[in-house]
């Protein structure tokens, strides 16, 4: 699999009910990762959160 976005790209963050406590607004890819859980993943981190955060590309979009 290809990955659609880039280390240092900024993207919104549409996580699901499982994501309740998750920061709104834009994140930063901080890295991609393997691809797993039929999705291609990454690690983003939001200036609001002081943790990064694991996501599947399918919970993510261009701003």
């Amino acid at each position: 699999m290809i990955h659609k976005f880039s280390r240092g790209q900024t993207v919104r963050f549409r996580g699901g009910n499982g994501y309740k406590n998750a920061a709104t607004g834009a994140y930063t890819v901080v890295r991609q990762m393997p691809y797993g859980e039929g999705d291609c993943q990454y690690c983003i981190k939001s200036p609001r959160e002081q943790h990064e955060r694991v996501a599947k590309e399918s919970d993510l979009e261009s701003i």
